[in-house]
């Protein structure tokens, strides 16, 4: 298995990038990701805004939040989330928030 490398620290993932284990996640692992996997300099409040959804949403109910609840709930549109994580909320914005790869996602 591939790592990646948070400050000194190797971080199991798999081979499309997404961490092996959801409770190796913290904002650094975060960035990491956001730069290596996803092509993103730097997270704003809203790329934010939406991890912190996502992870939340997956916490407590053990699977990622459906495009259309995390629209309605964030507020964003979905071209603007395509825009924030251009790989799109399953792949990209699931993958920065430290969650499993979303099942049905290509």
């Amino acid at each position: 298995m591939p790592f990646i490398d948070v400050k000194g620290k190797k971080i199991e993932v798999n081979e499309e990038g997404f961490l092996v284990d959801h409770k190796d996640w913290a904002k650094d692992v975060a960035d990491t990701l956001a730069k290596e996997e996803e092509g993103i300099d730097a997270l704003t409040d809203d790329h934010w805004a939406l991890i912190d959804y996502i992870r939340n949403y997956y916490l407590e109910k053990k699977l990622a939040p459906m495009v259309r609840k995390l629209c309605k709930t964030t507020g964003f549109q979905l071209r603007y989330i395509y825009e924030l994580f251009p790989s799109g909320p399953a792949k990209g914005a699931c993958k920065v928030a430290g969650l499993p790869k979303p099942d049905g996602c290509v």
